[in-house]
């Protein structure tokens, strides 16, 4: 019997709130009247394109997180839901290993990103599957400087060359993990994961993203998200 290969999310949810300035995780805020993180994993629990969920939390958190947030929204996809670790690369690789070995593609995304859409997840998946990794973006809108310790500017790169990083990042499920299991015994610290694709000598290829696929990380954030939210209800 041929092997069904699974697509799967990994959405990192195990950051603290001190830019939102609180004390508690950033994903339990509500927005409107679910937790930010909620919202997220409706986008990919609605997917017919996702088979697989797992949640990546933070330490402590796993048994709160599956009642307050699994078992209140009913998900049915989140297969597991495991603590994270020091740095988001450390969590990233927590939920690489909770993969079985039968995904194809994964979808590694921010849980402080409750906009996505599904086009993004489909043209993320329909990407990765032909050329092995690739990230959303959006063009950047704002002149961009360069500057030194001394806060001189140094450098004024091509604006039509930027672009904004967002998630989800999608790839070839072997590629990415042999990626991160090469970075455990290394002293590189990547801010995203396509980093470290990019450092095996990989090509990662940028599909569009979205201006409202924000990351909502300060209080100015929330109310952004605010609007963007109502904003949704009135066109839907």
């Amino acid at each position: 019997m041929e092997e069904i290969l699974k697509t799967s999310a990994i959405i990192v949810a195990a950051g603290k709130g001190r830019r939102m300035g609180r004390e508690y995780n950033k994903q339990y805020i509500l927005l409107g009247n679910k937790p930010i993180v909620a919202h997220t994993i409706e986008v990919f629990e609605d997917s017919s394109l996702i088979d697989e969920i797992i949640l990546v939390v933070g330490k402590g958190e796993v048994d709160l997180v599956k009642q307050i947030i699994i078992e209140k929204y009913n998900f049915k996809k989140v297969i597991s839901i495991v603590e994270g670790g020091e740095r988001r690369q450390d969590s990233v690789y927590n939920g690489l290993r909770a993969i079985d070995n039968n995904c194809n593609i994964v979808l590694i995304h921010d849980g402080a990103r409750p906009f996505i859409t599904n086009n993004i997840i489909e043209e993320g998946i329909e990407v990765a599957n032909k050329t092995g990794a690739c990230i959303a973006a959006v063009p950047v809108k704002d002149t961009i400087k360069v500057s030194n310790e001394s806060m001189d500017v140094v450098n004024t790169p091509n604006r039509e060359t930027l672009w904004a990083v967002q998630t989800p990042q999608a790839f070839k499920y072997q590629l990415v993990m042999n990626a991160y299991e090469k970075l455990q015994n290394s002293n590189i610290e990547a801010t995203d994961d396509a980093m470290i694709i990019e450092r095996l000598g990989y090509t990662v290829k940028i599909i569009k993203g979205s201006y409202e696929n924000i990351k909502i990380t300060t209080p100015e954030d929330l109310i952004l998200g605010e609007g963007i939210l109502k904003n949704r209800k009135v066109e839907g």
